[in-house]
């Protein structure tokens, strides 16, 4: 029986966390800056059910402890995650007595000089709050989660959807799995882990298709099992070059048998299944999909710059795609249209600036950080016009359109990525025939908006072709990386 539970009282629950992935082949590093930080009442108004009206307001005492938020990118520096691990661990020391911790997190945190970081922020955070409070993290399934980090956990649990569109409820379902634990009296469950030697990007592993539809459709019948707690299935996150990156299923309940049976068989069928995982829509190089656009009588449409996906971790300063869109005689000349938002390079914005609305410009647009790293990571020439300005994006900063000839492409001074309408503020995509985003698979209201689409599999820190990337440092072996007299893996849970 928990202390909360054996006194009859509400449950003191801390809320704290740090949510990023980051690409180690991307030559962005995340600083102190990239990163909301919210504290306090400001951090217990993130939540729905932390509020005096939530419908678990009055069954926990909520601590607000800390949350630190960025986009995703390249590593953090050291600096960076110390500073905020160590304000997170203060706190949870000054935090008195808590029963439990609503652990926010991604899962795909790579810091500098470290090989397992939420393993190691989680050790101290378990050190912090003592080994008989109840821990609940609440996850992306492109997380990674190594024995290490899942070893000191009570419960655990991801989304359910990619395109993530569960994600809050996700951050709830852990909140009342915990509440629950807690004010039953039951305890700590038993967490059944398994590491499936699978890596596969979340483009070719989306519940939008089979066979993840059907595979992450199984967990809620898990749930639902007299003895289960909760089920989660992890595809890993593909573009980390770190032992732990690979898929994984834990299954948490207070019968052991039984979680580590399901634990077992979705394991399994992950793992049977490894060669059916399709890309969620259709693919090809950057050319290709532009042909196949301006030819399409499909209007608007879509195509990914995959490779340079923001959301991903990718640098998002790469003009690759720019230069590929200028070299297409049908969108050069203007007898076609593209819109191609979102390439970071605040000179260039400043520069546009300074000549004002209707000026012509001549730039060299991108490689802020990525230049050198790579052929493709070097400046595109533009020369157009300024044809739209804003100032102070709450994410982009300031934001400028140049257009030469059929091609409009937005430079923002931050990184800064376009998944809504609202994104694009005045140019309105479905005013072109094309709309070349940063992105992977498509966010919702792309996905509805598209008349067509293809991912286009560019070169860039999240490429989709992961053998361009040049792993080194992967357990092997795993697959996609080897596959041939590859032996059926030993897919025995552990219980920790």
């Amino acid at each position: 029986m928990t202390p909360a539970a054996s006194r009859g009282r509400r449950p003191r629950i801390g809320i704290g966390g740090i949510h990023i992935e980051s690409s180690t082949f991307s030559p962005h590093r995340a600083a102190y800056d990239d990163f909301r930080v919210t504290r306090d009442a400001e951090l217990l108004d993130r939540y729905a059910w932390t509020r005096p009206d939530g419908d678990l307001a009055g069954r926990a005492k909520w601590v607000p402890l800390l949350h630190a938020v960025a986009l995703p990118g390249g590593p953090v520096e050291r600096e960076t995650y110390d500073r905020i691990k160590g304000e997170l661990i203060e706190r949870l020391r000054r935090a008195g007595p808590l029963d439990g911790l609503v652990y926010d997190i991604h899962g795909a945190m790579s810091v500098v000089g470290l090989e397992d970081a939420e393993g190691d922020l989680t050790e101290a955070v378990r050190g912090a709050i003592g080994p008989d409070a109840l821990i609940s993290a609440a996850m992306d399934p492109h997380g990674n989660v190594s024995r290490r980090f899942a070893g000191r956990l009570d419960l655990l649990t991801a989304h359910r959807l990619a395109p993530h569109e569960d994600a809050w409820e996700t951050r709830e379902r852990a909140a009342r799995k915990l509440v629950e634990r807690l004010t039953s009296g039951r305890g700590r469950p038993h967490l059944a882990w398994v590491q499936i030697p699978v890596l596969l990007p979340g483009e070719r592993t989306s519940t939008r298709l089979e066979p993840a539809k059907s595979l992450y459709g199984r967990l809620a019948a898990v749930e639902s099992m007299d003895g289960v707690v909760d089920a989660a299935i992890w595809v890993g996150y593909a573009w980390a070059d770190e032992p732990r990156c690979r898929a994984a299923v834990v299954v948490t309940g207070d019968d052991p048998v039984l979680a580590v049976e399901q634990t077992r068989s979705l394991a399994r069928d992950y793992w049977d299944m490894r060669r059916d995982f399709a890309f969620v829509g259709p693919t090809g190089g950057a050319d290709a999909c532009i042909a196949e656009a301006v030819a399409s009588s499909a209007r608007p449409f879509l195509i990914s710059d995959s490779g340079d996906n923001p959301t991903a971790g990718g640098a998002g300063d790469l003009a690759y795609m720019l230069g590929r869109l200028l070299a297409n005689e049908e969108l050069a000349t203007g007898r076609a249209t593209a819109l191609h938002p979102g390439i970071t390079d605040p000179a260039a914005v400043a520069e546009c600036f300074a000549a004002g609305p209707g000026a012509t410009v001549r730039l060299r647009v991108g490689g802020g950080i990525s230049r050198g790293t790579a052929d493709h990571a070097e400046p595109c020439e533009l020369t157009g016009e300024v044809v739209a300005l804003r100032r102070d994006d709450p994410v982009g900063g300031d934001l400028a359109a140049v257009r030469h000839g059929g091609v409009t492409v937005v430079l923002v001074s931050r990184r800064k990525p376009f998944h809504t309408l609202a994104d694009f503020g005045e140019l309105d995509p479905r005013d072109h025939d094309l709309v070349v985003v940063k992105i992977g698979y498509l966010e919702p209201e792309l996905y509805d908006l598209a008349a067509d689409w293809r991912l286009a599999l560019t070169p860039g820190g999240v490429d989709q072709d992961l053998a361009r990337l040049g792993h080194r440092r992967l357990a092997r072996p795993l697959y996609p990386f080897d596959d041939e007299g590859f032996e059926v893996p030993h897919l025995e849970p552990l219980l920790l």
